[in-house]
């Protein structure tokens, strides 16, 4: 009762569209970052670009540097974007001792309407308002989650679903991030995408940096399969002894094609592969695993995509 009563003030009262605040660092956060499998050299990357926004765009006019602070990261579902987001958000704060960082959450659905000109409005007062105000208290991340919704590509928009109001959301949001770019330096959006392609280029044009966060390859398909075995041999030791089976590498290759998501949730099939294997997880075996990587990929290719 005294964790809920110290975390609801931040949850409670929030302006339309932020569905979340929380102060940085958060240790919980930075667990995120770590259990995402990822190129070091990427996250290395990413990290840098996140501290030069807080670094260098107060100090440098942006005739000479334009960044805008925003990160956009893009790839496919379950491939851990909004994970890699919310750790970057306390690593970042993390490098800046007694920054009192802020991450804000936007829920991008929130903001939608379906009368004319109630998006833009809801688009315009979350960054007018809601956002300049954080930013004004201090340094601030906003993770902008599903960025497509609120920056669709305008050009690719059919005559349906009051198209002029979505245009106009659109125009608003790159209104206020120029806006905010000259306002608050201390201000950095990060936004994910699974469809980039419905992006607006406008919105991408202002990004200071676009990542691709791609399926794992051979070998990061064998880090976050042992991750997450050793993880469940904390609970059943037999399960974290498999990692060092003979037919592990085998398996790791047969995940080759699958999201970290799907990875994991292949994990927890092949431990419901039998009733007595979810009565007693222990017993599953490195062939159990094997068949369930088999099914996923199966069930990929015939359109079953994990969402």
């Amino acid at each position: 009762m005294r964790h809920m009563a110290a975390v609801q003030p931040d949850d409670q009262n929030l302006p339309k569209g932020i569905q979340r605040s929380r102060p940085l660092p958060d240790a919980k956060l930075g667990a995120l970052w770590d259990s995402i499998i990822l190129d070091e050299r990427l996250k290395s990357q990413l990290l840098s670009q996140a501290m030069l926004n807080f670094t260098l765009r107060g100090k440098v006019d942006r005739s000479v540097i334009p960044l805008h602070g925003v990160i956009l990261l893009v790839g496919p579902p379950g491939t851990g974007k909004t994970s890699l987001a919310r750790g970057l958000a306390h690593r970042t704060a993390e490098s800046f001792q007694g920054g009192k960082f802020r991450l804000l959450e936007v829920e991008p659905h929130m903001l939608t309407s379906s009368a004319m000109g109630k998006t833009q409005r809801a688009v315009s007062d979350l960054f007018s308002q809601s956002i300049a105000e954080a930013a004004a208290g201090g340094p601030t991340i906003v993770l902008l989650d599903e960025v497509e919704t609120l920056a669709a590509d305008r050009s690719k928009m059919s005559l349906e679903a009051n198209p002029i109001d979505i245009h106009r959301a659109t125009d608003a949001v790159l209104v206020q991030l120029d806006a905010l770019a000259d306002r608050h330096p201390n201000l950095l959006f990060i936004a994910t995408s699974n469809f980039p392609q419905a992006v607006d280029s406008a919105f991408t044009s202002r990004c200071d940096l676009v990542m691709q966060v791609p399926l794992p390859d051979r070998e990061a398909c064998g880090r976050i399969l042992k991750d997450c075995l050793i993880g469940l041999g904390r609970t059943y030791p037999a399960i974290g002894k498999l990692p060092a089976a003979p037919q592990f590498e085998r398996c790791a290759a047969e995940c080759v094609g699958l999201d970290g998501r799907t990875i994991r949730k292949m994990v927890a099939n092949a431990l419901a592969s039998s009733p007595q294997t979810a009565m007693n997880p222990g017993q599953v075996t490195i062939e159990d695993l094997f068949a369930a990587a088999r099914a996923a990929k199966a069930s990929r290719a015939h359109g079953g995509k994990d969402k």
